[in-house]
């Protein structure tokens, strides 16, 4: 064979290799969707691969850096291993959360999973299924460790070799730009709606990684100046002040009906003492404080005191102070939905959930699983960084949460878990949030009242803890509960094995019953705590507040959006959109509220509506542009939103990725413009979340 000849087929052999990583990267992304239940033939699945074609490029550079034929297969080798490995953990993930989680949620928790979590993993890991997956995945590594030696000139990549690759990646990259440009829908998923589920679902894992890491590093508040949002739609109803007076109805606010007794009135024997505070409220005074908005800060404190500066706050109202001085119990519940609640199953939480205010339509929005959906609850704000905003948060400011605002009145506080007591950093972050006697959980006193067992028990940890405060009056408690967590099998799941005899002759399947058999340890901590307030005689001075921390998302392996059969069963229909996914309760009670008639706010409502609700309810001045959330009961227009740009409001329901809204009223009552006003509010919101957690922006307000 001549040289000529020779180094021609050295050259095809060398130039085969170039086609390595793309192709090792696409079939990677590939059974990343036949894995976590995405759609293989959609166009963006050419964008997909135009992507991996450019990252490849790496590969190969990567993998040509030196003179020796074995040590550069041996690099191979090793990329197309590791580039595997996100992929492997990010399916576990999905399996077991039914979400992708970001590197700030996975770093974060990663710890924490493996020694809490470490008996699911097992059963993920070597399940048939587990195994399959990281077979399919080390396949590439495995195949070119044996046959790349075919390769010839692994070593030897000239350097005009090494610029068409380079130049074959910028070409690669600028198509997939172009196409993304051309796709509304993929590109505000890769710019201004950028979220990462949303990214890897579209755009592939390498990219949602990729902009993920570019979002951590370079993103900042940055917000579209647009005009308010629409007003609310009015529903004609009674306030509560005044059917705790019984007074006439007034126009506008949540529906409520029925009558209060008057003051003084028998109720069961008793004399009724008032119901609420008699101080008065100046109604329609703004929610606003005097904040230093104007003090020439620029960066991202500079652009959030501008967007501030440019809303209009929400107005005080007659529900204002209903509930000043009275003793608060705050609850996440995990894994908690509306379906757990039944008159005959459920009592005590059906008592809650009929007796107080009713919440027709509330989210949890999903995104970062028990630490988020935490973090939404206390805070009021998404959880823009992922794992680690509840650690970043607890180094700032946390003057705005209603631990910290009771506090200042002089209330006893703590926060409670049955779980381990270090578990997502809690011993950090719950010993921040302002309660005057810290934080107890398993490791550090609550096991002195709580056995281990997985889940653990929530009776055992209201038995044990409500009679460490409720002499100490007023007093100020939070709770998160675990019973609940999944998986829901028996053997297996404690708190399903210990209820079971309560639910079967329930008409779900094995699953769903055990599910809602680990909830029955909530409703049993519910009629203890009723209970002992009862006896107290402080069930009227006590409001309750419970909300769950996200979706069920441990009845369902293996699935997704549409593939989601248990919890269908338990929704009582196809689980197919986010807002499907995360509609669940919101139970607010208080016993004075029992003999008022049922209160009803029938918009939507969320998570971020918590914080300032309850700030309205207990009398404490507040800001309410410093919420992306609202009052309730003021006159903010109804908003609900997630992560993912979704939003809903009284006019209708939007999806970000489809560009689609669906009407919730004749389309003729729609203001003008109103989809694209309110899709870049959300987009402010959003943005402010990010900017007051990346900022320390509460600290700079509040404590300079």
């Amino acid at each position: 064979m001549s040289a000529t000849e020779d180094s021609r087929k050295r050259k095809r052999r060398r130039n085969g290799f170039v086609f390595v990583f793309p192709a090792a990267l696409f079939y990677y992304e590939i059974l990343f969707r036949l894995f976590t239940g995405g759609e293989l033939f959609q166009w963006n699945t050419l964008v997909v691969f135009c992507f991996c074609c450019a990252y490849g490029g790496f590969g190969y550079l990567l993998s040509t850096v030196s003179r020796s034929k074995r040590r550069d297969r041996h690099i191979a080798v090793a990329l197309l291993v590791l580039t595997a490995l996100p992929f492997i953990i990010e399916i576990f993930i999905f399996q077991a959360f039914k979400l992708f989680y970001d590197l700030n949620t996975v770093v974060n928790g990663a710890n924490d999973v493996l020694t809490g979590f470490m008996g699911d993993i097992l059963r993920l890991v070597f399940s048939g299924r587990g195994i399959l997956c990281i077979l399919l995945y080390l396949l590439p590594g495995g195949v070119f460790g044996v046959f790349g030696g075919l390769l010839e000139g692994l070593g030897q990549a000239s350097g005009q070799a090494r610029a068409m690759e380079l130049a074959r990646m910028a070409a690669f990259f600028a198509i997939c730009l172009l196409a993304i440009h051309l796709s509304p829908g993929l590109d505000r998923v890769y710019d201004e709606a950028y979220n990462f589920n949303g990214a890897v679902s579209d755009l592939g894992l390498l990219t949602g990684v990729r902009l993920d890491i570019k979002n951590d590093l370079f993103g900042g508040a940055t917000f579209t100046a647009t005009e308010q949002l629409a007003a609310p739609v009015q529903t004609a109803g009674t306030d509560v002040a005044a059917a705790a007076e019984g007074e006439a109805p007034a126009e506008g606010g949540p529906v409520v009906e029925g009558e209060a007794p008057a003051e003084g009135e028998t109720v069961e024997g008793e004399s009724a003492a008032p119901r609420f505070a008699a101080e008065p409220v100046i109604y329609d005074e703004a929610n606003q404080l005097d904040l230093p908005l104007n003090d020439g800060a620029t960066g991202t404190k500079g652009n959030l005191n501008s967007y501030v500066s440019g809303l209009t706050a929400s107005k005080k109202n007659s529900y204002t102070g209903i509930f000043k001085g009275k003793n608060l119990i705050l609850i996440t519940a995990e894994a908690f939905s509306k379906e757990v609640i039944d008159p005959e199953l459920t009592p005590a939480l059906y008592r809650l959930a009929t007796k107080g205010v009713q919440f027709t339509d509330f989210y949890q929005p999903t995104g970062t699983g028990t630490t988020g959906g935490e973090y939404q609850n206390i805070f009021g704000l998404l959880p823009t960084n992922g794992g680690s905003s509840f650690p970043d948060m607890a180094g700032h400011s946390i003057k705005l949460n209603i631990g910290t605002q009771l506090n200042n009145l002089g209330y006893y506080g703590k926060a409670f878990h049955n779980n381990t007591y270090t578990y997502y950093d809690r011993d950090k972050t719950h010993t921040t949030l302002g309660y005057s006697d810290g934080y107890m959980a398993y490791g550090n006193g609550m096991e002195a009242y709580v056995t281990k067992t997985w889940p653990e028990s929530d009776y055992e940890m209201f038995t044990g803890t409500v009679p460490t405060y409720i002499d100490r009056q007023p007093f100020d408690v939070y709770y998160m509960t675990v019973s609940g967590h999944g998986l829901y099998e028996v053997p297996g799941n404690t708190m399903s094995q210990k209820n079971q005899e309560r639910v079967q002759d329930l008409p779900y399947s094995d699953i769903v019953k055990n599910y809602l058999a680990a909830n029955l340890e909530l409703e049993d901590s519910i009629a203890y705590l009723l209970e002992q307030l009862e006896e107290k005689g402080i069930a009227d001075d006590t409001v309750i507040c419970l909300a769950p921390d996200h979706f069920p998302y441990g009845l369902d392996d293996n699935a997704s959006l549409g593939n989601m059969p248990y919890m269908s069963e338990l929704y009582g229909y196809d689980v197919e959109t986010t807002f499907q996914r995360d509609h669940s309760c919101w139970l607010l009670w208080c016993g004075a509220l029992e003999d008022v008639g049922p209160i009803v706010v029938d918009s939507p409502t969320f998570s971020l509506d918590i914080l300032p609700t309850l700030l309205n309810l207990f009398g404490i001045d507040f800001d309410s542009r410093l919420f992306p959330g609202r009052d309730v009961f003021s006159d903010a227009p109804a908003l609900v939103f997630n992560g993912g740009f979704d939003w809903k409001s009284d006019y209708g329901t939007y999806y970000s990725v489809e560009d689609e809204f669906i009407p919730a009223v004749d389309e003729s009552e729609i203001p003008a413009n109103y989809v694209e006003n309110t899709t870049a509010v959300v987009r402010n919101k959003v943005s402010f979340c990010r900017g007051v957690l990346d900022s320390d922006y509460y600290t700079y307000l509040f404590w300079r």
